[in-house]
């Protein structure tokens, strides 16, 4: 039944993002950051759909600079997602535009977000690349579990 429901979700949402383009005033942001949302909410629907339990989206912390797009269980590990979204392949590939300098921003927060967790809980760093291809209208998904943060 869960299946089921989990694509009479998708249908709503889809159908309710579908009216918003059409009956809302256009959004003026560049289209790259609307690509990255529109990755970032078909990384989540991916994930939920591969079994992660989503706690946070889009997870801030005061004291340091960076952002998490994604917290989630993946049973009893704690993940912190990364989402690179792509609409052509001639740039480098998503996963591959995590470089240093983000890993180290997404470490930081991290580091605050896990404060708040017992200190024996198990966690990961995974990189989600969603790739939206001329072709196929769904995007390429994938996952890049326990991706390193060194």
């Amino acid at each position: 039944m869960l299946p089921v429901a989990a694509s009479v979700t998708r249908a709503i949402i889809r159908s309710l993002d579908w009216s918003a383009d059409h009956l809302l005033p256009t959004d003026g942001r560049p289209e790259h950051l609307r690509v990255g949302i529109q990755g970032e909410e078909d990384a989540y629907f991916h994930l939920r759909k591969l079994g992660y339990t989503i706690v946070a989206r889009n997870f801030r912390s005061p004291r340091c600079h960076g952002e998490i797009d994604l917290i989630a269980w993946d049973h009893d590990v704690l993940c912190f997602i990364e989402v690179k979204t792509r609409k052509t392949a001639d740039v480098k590939p998503p996963e591959a535009a995590v470089d240093r300098y983000k890993r180290r921003e997404i470490a930081q927060v991290a580091r605050e977000y896990l404060r708040r967790l017992p200190p024996s809980c198990q966690w990961r760093f995974d990189v989600v690349s969603v790739y939206y291809g001329r072709p196929n209208p769904r995007p390429q998904i994938e996952v890049f579990r326990n991706a390193s943060l060194a």
